[in-house]
């Protein structure tokens, strides 16, 4: 637990301290390309799909390799004569254990055959019936029953599963469901495992680079909207077309958007972000150019006041503080990491910080359900200690699976979203709203983040001690006379009524 906090509360500092939330974001990207595409793209995807899926209309264990090269209809055949031979070696047993020989016919039990026959075959015979065949001929009747079920189902709704391409087709699926990206299976059929991951990153990527261009637009559109009497939606488009300009630094009019519709006027404000974005992107060039020039290619820093030089260009051109003399103790990786960051929240202010928020919520409603999981763990994994197992080697062992399966769906659930900003609810995207200027803001420096981190480890490893409860009252006796001066006995007189 204790790793698992540390692990948690040391990547949320990350972020409250200024991580690049756009790279998190790409590395969790990576993940689930990486996982989800050498999934479906692996030798025995194909045959391991059908192989379950026979697996559940047969009730029988398959193994891939079973059906690794083999067409539909040799597959099919393979799957039925198993299911066959294990029904066989099923209705035996079963006979063996409800109809043993060492016992009385009358103590075998008929009913417990028939039962387990119907439910596993969905026959309809009946124990009476199974009786009146006698234990040496109702084996050879169960049998027959038996496969005759097995040779009606069919499996022609597993067909596609054995597709050469099914594999491709199910990571074009997953791309197109994932990042909204349409593959064509014939452009990537010849493509090899690794140059179509590198294919799917290079347009999510640009798809991601389009979701900055259009958050913005879809923020300052919930920002904007109000409600007249009859509780419709209005743009205020003079309100629109200020923020527009102060954001983008247009020309815009109160014209350009009064005689379109909504998709018309929101496609106008994107056109004009991807713009930005296109300012923003060659900011960050310029960046990387300034940053290569002050190191000359090598890892000191140039003289003759270079530093000095690009500290000033960048507090010029994006609005910041930057001090040369701090700059002069960071190496070069540090220092385009930090200007890097000006040009983000000068450019791209509002997906940033949206970007912060959903992964920090996210995060933490995810680490809240992990705690109360790891609880309910606590609570049952001592029972564990009759199959002959240690309950503190079970608990460590679930519990690590349990935190891997909570990381994961935290990256899962991350990047759903992140491509679908349009769909996020109006009352997330407007807590995170940032105005149309840019404006630095001032958050809790790292060392009060990193106090309250160790304040939230140390109250969840070490339980508060609470304080007894006493009754500081004049304690009376029963058989004292009681306080009020009544002169009866305390027993007959305030006791009674809780005094």
């Amino acid at each position: 637990m204790d790793e698992q906090r540390k692990r948690v509360y040391g990547y949320r500092h990350e972020i409250l301290a200024g991580a690049n939330s756009k790279q998190l974001l790409l590395d969790m990207i990576d993940e689930q390309i990486d996982y989800y595409l050498d999934n479906f793209l692996a030798r025995d995807y194909s045959s391991q799909s059908f192989a379950q899926w026979v697996s559940g209309q047969f009730g029988v264990e398959y193994d891939a390799r079973d059906f690794r090269g083999m067409d539909f209809k040799a597959a099919e055949q393979f799957a039925q004569d198993e299911a066959e031979r294990q029904a066989e070696v099923q209705i035996l047993d079963s006979i063996e254990e409800n109809l043993p020989e060492e016992e009385e016919a009358s103590e075998w039990n008929w009913e417990a055959l028939a039962k387990m026959v119907n439910l596993r075959w969905n026959l309809n015979v009946r124990d009476r019936d199974l009786k009146k065949l006698g234990r040496d001929q109702v084996a050879d009747e169960l049998i027959e029953q038996a496969r005759e079920a097995i040779r009606n189902k069919s499996c022609e709704e597993g067909a596609k599963l054995l597709d050469p391409d099914f594999g491709l087709q199910s990571a074009c699926a997953w791309v197109h469901y994932k990042f909204g990206i349409m593959l064509e299976l014939d452009d990537v059929r010849s493509l090899e495992p690794a140059a179509f991951k590198e294919l799917v990153r290079e347009k999510a990527l640009a798809a991601y680079e389009e979701k900055e261009a259009e958050y913005p637009v879809i923020a300052a559109l919930v920002r904007y909207t109000t409600r007249d009497a009859s509780n419709q939606k209005r743009y205020d488009r003079e309100s629109l077309v200020e923020w527009a300009r102060q954001r983008f630094h247009t020309e815009l009019s109160v014209d350009d958007l009064r005689n379109k519709q909504r998709e018309e006027f929101r496609e106008l404000l994107i056109e004009v972000s991807r713009q930005d974005q296109q300012r923003a992107n060659a900011a960050l060039a310029e960046v990387k150019n300034r940053v290569d020039q002050l190191f000359d290619g090598g890892n000191a820093m140039a003289g003759n006041g270079a530093l000095s030089a690009l500290v000033s260009w960048a507090n010029e051109q994006f609005s910041e503080k930057f001090d040369a003399d701090e700059f002069a103790l960071l190496d070069r990786t540090e220092i385009q990491d930090r200007i890097d960051a000006a040009v983000e929240h000068y450019y791209r202010p509002e997906i940033r910080r949206m970007e912060r928020a959903l992964v920090l919520q996210i995060l933490d409603s995810a680490w809240k359900d992990h705690l109360l999981s790891m609880d309910h763990l606590r609570s049952s994994v001592g029972l564990r200690g009759y199959a002959q197992v240690d309950p503190k080697v079970e608990y460590k062992r679930e519990g690590m699976r349990l935190f891997d399966t909570m990381w994961k769906s935290i990256g899962e659930r991350v990047t759903d979203l992140i491509y679908k900003v349009d769909q996020l609810s109006d009352d997330f995207v407007s807590s995170v709203w940032v105005g149309g200027e840019a404006v630095k803001e001032t958050g809790p420096s790292a060392s009060e983040i990193a106090q309250q981190q160790q304040s939230a480890i140390d109250s969840t490893n070490t339980p508060q001690k609470q304080e007894p409860i006493r009754n500081r009252q004049m304690k009376v006796g029963r058989n004292s006379p009681c306080p009020c001066g009544s002169g009866k006995k305390f027993k007959n007189c305030c006791m009674r009524v809780g005094g």
